[in-house]
């Protein structure tokens, strides 16, 4: 069975994600669009990254990244939790089933790495998702 996609809202109603596709070129979110699309059709444990989806590791274990590549081989990067638990877990984070929740993006110059502060404001955004209950979301497929 896919998955669902569903958007981190936060609590002024802003959706960070959606923000940064918006600043996207349109080749590039198309693309981060079809890769999320995939993995959540797949779902996400079977899902064969290929580079595209990857498990973060460290300070940023429990996140994913979808990632692409634009211009100039410049770097885009979309930050996704795994919500997956039992129904009844599921009914009280507000999800009527699995799904792929996409927290927040960034994009970097090529052959640079994000700062700890990069990572840190992800992990910020991505508390605030998971410590909300029913989850505060701008859509599900």
């Amino acid at each position: 069975m896919p998955w669902d996609i569903v958007f981190y809202r936060d609590i002024a109603g802003n959706v960070p994600a959606d923000d940064f596709l918006d600043d996207c070129p349109v080749n590039v979110r198309a693309r981060l669009m079809a890769i999320l699309d995939a993995v959540a059709e797949a779902p996400p444990p079977q899902f064969s990254g290929g580079g595209q989806w990857e498990a973060m590791h460290g300070d940023m274990s429990g996140y994913y990244e979808i990632r692409s590549q634009g211009a100039k081989r410049e770097q885009f990067r979309l930050f996704c939790i795994l919500e997956n638990s039992d129904a009844e877990e599921l009914r009280r984070r507000g999800l009527p089933r699995p799904a792929v929740a996409v927290v927040t993006g960034m994009r970097k110059p090529w052959m640079t790495v994000f700062s700890s502060q990069d990572y840190q404001h992800v992990r910020t955004l991505g508390n605030d998702y998971l410590h909300t209950k029913p989850r505060r979301i701008a859509t599900t497929s």
